[in-house]
């Protein structure tokens, strides 16, 4: 293939690789891992960007090789699908696809044959694998050329053709790994370069720190295993010794039962016998107390025939006494109905005489508000009419005096006059 081969790529992309891993694993102060963030920043491909033309030349020329390697990896999917790509593709590029598969089959066919026969026509195989090489990479040049010249259609394939092998697939991701590792170099400064070196020293550093700790801490865990483990062994010789004593009891504890059983059937022996006996005079009993009970029943009998007749009266009493409530009851409730009868009507007749009575108070409060009013009216008139003398007594007593008055004032002017006239005759 035109891409090359993957092998050329694989130093580079174990450097990758190595300088993917995390290195700040022994960082334990905020300031150390501020530079540990600031360093792997820098170490970010995507944080680069491209400063000259000859570096985007490069990343162009890498960037167009990762889609010829994308394509060309789309190559086997479609040549398997030719007929429903077909019209997609058009004819041109179809024809090349035919070619470049029959190409391929003979190369499948020139291999097979190669390793089936003997080396006696090695040198003329080799010749036709060189040329059949070279035209099969012709052919994979061509197709490339006709697809990358569309790239809606590259996206189309890209999106129909998912499908891709495995070890394509891994050269596709490692050539992308390796276009990452060479922006990174050709975007770093000598300077950025100094500081790496001097950040990998110090991750060295504090690496070499860390597993000294670390085997520290190892030596430590090893004294405390062993300790355990000395616990442990004394814990299992506490062990031995309880299992030793339970062993012991064991055997105490069979021969004690042994001896409570030998006991207890002894015991139940003893126990029998007098059962048996206690048997015996029970059935004794048993047989004095039947003939007991036969006298009984018979005493019982005829005691129980006596009670039998004494009930019989008394039921008829108790039936007699009932019939007689029962006539007693009726005459009261008929008596109790006519009391009843007599009692709703006079509460008829008392609710119509309380109507009555009050309708007949409220027209006698009416009449005494009115005998009310007409005594004060008559109060009123009284006491206007006094108010009303007594005011015409003493209007009658100012008028009299005032004629009076005017009577003297004018006998008073007559007589002054009188005198006038006097005194001017006499002069």
């Amino acid at each position: 293939m035109a891409a090359g081969d993957p092998a050329i790529f694989q130093v580079s992309l174990q450097d990758v690789k190595q300088r993917k891993k995390p290195l700040v694993k022994g960082l334990a102060t905020p300031e150390k891992a501020m530079i540990t963030l600031d360093a792997m920043k820098a170490l970010d491909p995507c944080q680069l960007k491209p400063d000259s033309m000859e570096t985007e030349r490069i990343i162009t020329i890498l960037d167009e090789t990762i889609a010829k390697l994308e394509m060309s990896s789309l190559i086997p999917c479609i040549i398997d699908s030719l007929d429903r790509f077909a019209d997609m593709l058009g004819p041109e590029i179809t024809n090349n696809l035919i070619e470049h598969q029959k190409l391929s089959n003979e190369m499948e066919h020139l291999l097979a044959s190669w390793e089936e026969e003997d080396t006696t026509r090695a040198e003329e195989q080799r010749g036709c694998l060189c040329l059949l090489e070279q035209r099969l990479k012709c052919s994979v040049r061509n197709v490339l050329r006709l697809l990358l010249a569309n790239p809606l259609l590259c996206q189309a394939l890209k999106y129909e053709a998912r499908a891709r092998e495995s070890p394509a697939e891994v050269f596709i991701k490692a050539f992308g790994e390796f276009r990452n590792f060479m922006l990174e170099r050709l975007l770093t400064s000598p300077m950025e370069e100094e500081e790496k070196i001097k950040f990998m020293e110090d991750i060295s550093l504090q690496i070499k720190k860390n597993a000294e700790a670390i085997t520290a801490l190892q030596a430590e865990l090893a004294a405390a295993i062993r300790t355990r483990e000395e616990e442990i062994h004394k814990k299992d010789n506490v062990i031995k010794d309880l299992k030793t004593s339970m062993q012991d009891l064991a055997k105490v504890c069979k021969a004690g039962i042994q001896q409570i059983k030998q006991e207890g059937e002894k015991q139940q022996k003893e126990e029998l016998q007098a059962s048996q006996a206690r048997c015996a005079r029970l059935q004794q009993d048993i047989q004095q107390l039947g003939a007991q009970l036969n006298a009984l029943v018979l005493e019982h009998r005829a005691s129980e025939l006596a009670l039998r007749k004494r009930k019989c009266r008394v039921e008829t009493e108790i039936v007699n006494w009932i019939q007689k409530y029962d006539t007693d009851m009726g005459e009261k409730q008929a008596e109790y109905e006519d009391v009843n009868a007599a009692y709703t009507e006079e509460k008829a007749q008392l609710s119509l005489l309380m109507e009555k009575r009050a309708v007949l108070l409220q027209e006698y409060s009416q009449i005494e508000e009115e005998r009310r009013i007409c005594q004060e009216k008559k109060e009123q008139a009284l006491k206007e009419f006094t108010t009303m003398t007594l005011a015409a007594t003493r209007i009658q007593a100012f008028w009299r005096g005032y004629l009076v008055r005017s009577l003297f004032k004018s006998k008073r002017k007559k007589k002054k006059k009188k005198k006038g006239k006097g005194k001017k005759t006499k002069k």
